[in-house]
């Protein structure tokens, strides 16, 4: 997860504003309880005579060090057209007091609540606040909005989610997410074990560090609640929508793991708008794959609107805004993505009509036919070629060419499209099916199939069959009853050219996005009329010819750095034949730097490893590893060593985090946390 910005000879760099700018380092920001929080403010130079809207951004990512660079082209640009643009770094987080136990607790949102006080009470504010944020920064935008503080007008929150049981990096369609459950829980225990920065806290900076690294590893609670319960209801604004009752601006890519929510958020909140590109998991200023738009002037539009009361036109703009990408050939990455904007005025649109397909020998046939049992047995080493879960537009993290998955799954092709058409929405699967064993996962993928043969994977979608009335109350299967389950798949904006064919696929797993059931299992798939793909077909329309409104990307001046190490990618698959073992190996060298604003020096390095033997689920592995260093000079280095794994038998998973920290070469803390959890419908 490197925190960059790339160059571009499409995006300008301006460096001169409207409203020349200065900068408040340092600031602290006093809590009731009497914590400090960590701030930088940009702001017009003469806002004490002129009081502007203030813009928050609050993240536990260290605005002093690792997102400094990307801080710089974005705030200054905030500030430098009217507004105080701020970053605070979360309880526990940066330089802010305390430690950080988890994600979105109440703490942070009450923390919140006072910051936006605060703000208030500055002379150089008017009282009018936005929330913006991308991931963790998108999250707790929503949440916090949901708070209903007076001040706060409007959020525009990027690449995040509404639930955080059934679309986050926890779980999906129930399942534990081994690809990104262990990893995610291994980054945020190396990353909230940094430490405060001496030179700005003074000498409490290393009793607060002794604590932070002291902290219980996130996924111990976590994997102490496999269902949906109050602790993920807990800052799922879906449980009531209702309460986010101000204008939100919601902005996702078709790569990134958390494009759902924009569907779900349009059409469910009180007023929402949203922008959805070919992007990963990024700032669409500056993400990949092209095209990036002038998404800081978009902000703009916004906040003029609703913070200033300026009429930009954002009132008209449509519902939703939508990159309809052309079929490609499968790479695991794209510079670009040809395709056109396109837009609705409403979400459910009126230009989405259902096309299904049903089953049939093997066939994906446009009418239902007779009632065939199609045989679905379980392949553990199915999966390795699905790419990342959450792209970051890292080299390597896109699904290869899915013809290295179909001999490991059952699969269904289309006859070529007599006519091309553009999908947009959520693809759904429905089946009539057995299963043979009390526990059972169904994974489904979507592709696109070349006339010369190359399968791209457009969408797919995965669900625990022990729950399939809930979430929260999971049941065992009877095995030979026949059950009726419905998979959504990930929504896709998606053109399909004529001559293309249509691939589905099965399988009852989907390793390492889904962490195997204890025992093989065998699927009857019942093919026959309420066995059926679902597509959603949108019908171009005139209004899509105003839909590409955006302006060439803009970015303040990137902060100077010196580069000590660039950053390199790798991701090896390999198959033991001699043990039958499978292993992937994902390597990110994130690099290293040094600011040349504060002279602070650092980088990471992180290591994933999933294994799995073939026939048996209980040898599945996970290993993440990570290596950050933060320091200055020859007086202050710090590095963190990180080694998390979790492994599982027939009724439990096992968890081991190790951390060791080192002060200037020498070992100052080590200790490792053990975790056995009972499996609970996995």
């Amino acid at each position: 997860m490197v925190f960059n910005v790339t160059d571009s000879e499409d995006r300008k760099t301006v460096t001169e504003f409207e409203r020349p700018i200065k900068k408040m380092e340092h600031v602290w920001i006093p809590m009731s309880d009497g914590a400090r929080l960590a701030a930088t403010i940009w702001l017009p130079e003469d806002a004490q005579e002129h009081p502007v809207p203030a813009i928050l951004e609050y993240l536990p990512y260290r605005k002093d060090d690792f997102t400094a660079i990307r801080d710089s082209i974005r705030h200054p640009y905030f500030a430098g057209h009217g507004y105080a643009s701020i970053r605070v770094d979360i309880r526990g987080s940066g330089n802010s007091d305390g430690i950080l136990e988890d994600e979105y607790l109440k703490q942070e949102h009450d923390d919140a609540l006072e910051v936006f006080d605060w703000i208030v009470s500055q002379p150089w504010a008017t009282g009018s606040i936005g929330m913006i944020g991308k991931s963790w920064g998108g999250f707790n935008g929503l949440q916090v909005a949901a708070r209903q503080h007076p001040a706060l007008k409007t959020i525009i929150t990027l690449c995040s989610t509404d639930d955080r049981y059934a679309d986050d990096v926890h779980y999906r369609g129930g399942n534990v997410l081994a690809s990104d459950m262990l990893w995610w829980a291994s980054t945020m225990f190396a990353y909230s074990a940094r430490p405060q920065d001496p030179a700005v806290v003074g000498d409490s900076w290393k009793e607060n560090w002794l604590e932070r690294l002291n902290t219980t590893p996130y996924v111990n609670e976590w994997m102490s609640h496999q269902r949906r319960d109050t602790y993920w209801q807990h800052g799922s604004i879906r449980e009531d929508y209702k309460k986010v009752d101000i204008p939100v601006l919601t902005v996702s890519g078709w790569q990134d793991g958390y494009t759902d929510a924009v569907f779900r958020l349009i059409e469910n909140l009180p007023y929402a708008k949203g922008i959805i590109g070919p992007w990963a998991h990024e700032y669409p200023e500056v993400a990949t794959p092209e095209p990036a738009i002038g998404f800081l002037q978009e902000c703009l539009r916004w906040w003029d609107q609703w913070l200033k009361d300026i009429d930009t036109g954002v009132k008209n703009d449509p519902k939703l805004v939508t990159w309809i990408q052309e079929s490609e050939l499968p790479q695991v990455d794209y510079a670009e993505r040809p395709g056109r904007w396109v837009a609705d005025e409403s979400w459910p649109s009126e230009n989405i009509t259902e096309q299904e397909f049903w089953l049939s020998e093997g066939r994906l046939v446009d009418k239902p036919t007779a009632r065939e049992e199609v045989i679905v047995p379980s392949v553990q080493e199915h999966g390795y070629y699905a790419g990342v879960f959450c792209p970051f537009g890292e080299p390597g993290d896109l699904p290869s060419d899915q013809r290295l998955e179909n001999g490991k799954s059952v699969v269904f092709t289309s006859a070529p499209l007599e006519a091309g058409i553009d999908l947009l929405g959520h693809p759904t699967f429905n089946m009539q099916f057995t299963s043979n064993q009390a526990e059972a996962l169904i994974a489904v993928r979507l592709c696109d199939v070349a006339p010369t043969g190359e399968s791209t994977l457009i969408s797919w979608g995965m669900l625990n069959l022990n729950h399939l009335t809930s979430h929260a109350h999971p049941e065992l299967l009877q095995p030979s009853k026949v059950y009726h389950a419905t998979i959504q798949l990930d929504a896709l904006g998606q053109q399909i050219p004529a001559g293309h064919r249509l691939e589905v696929a099965l399988s009852p797993t989907y390793w390492p996005q889904a962490w195997p059931s204890a025992k093989p299992v065998t699927l009857t798939v019942i093919a026959g009329e309420q066995t059926k793909l679902s597509l959603p077909v949108r019908t171009p329309r005139q209004q899509d010819e105003q839909a590409d409104r955006f302006l060439a990307p803009e970015i303040a001046q990137v902060i100077d750095r010196e580069i000590v190490r660039e950053e390199k990618r790798s991701r090896n698959i390999s198959h033991n034949t001699l043990t039958d073992e499978w292993k992937l190996e994902d390597v990110s060298d994130e690099g290293e730097r040094i600011l040349l604003m504060n002279g602070i020096r650092h980088g990471s390095m992180n290591k994933n490893t999933f294994k799995i033997t073939s026939g048996d689920p209980l040898s599945a592995s996970v290993a993440c590893d990570w290596e950050l260093t933060v320091g200055r000079g020859k007086d202050w280095q710090t590095k963190l060593i990180t080694h998390s794994t979790m492994t599982s038998d027939a009724d439990y998973f096992y968890l081991e985090n190790t951390m060791t920290a080192l002060l200037n070469e020498e070992e100052l803390f080590n200790k490792t946390w053990t975790e056995k959890v009972a499996r609970d419908f996995q």
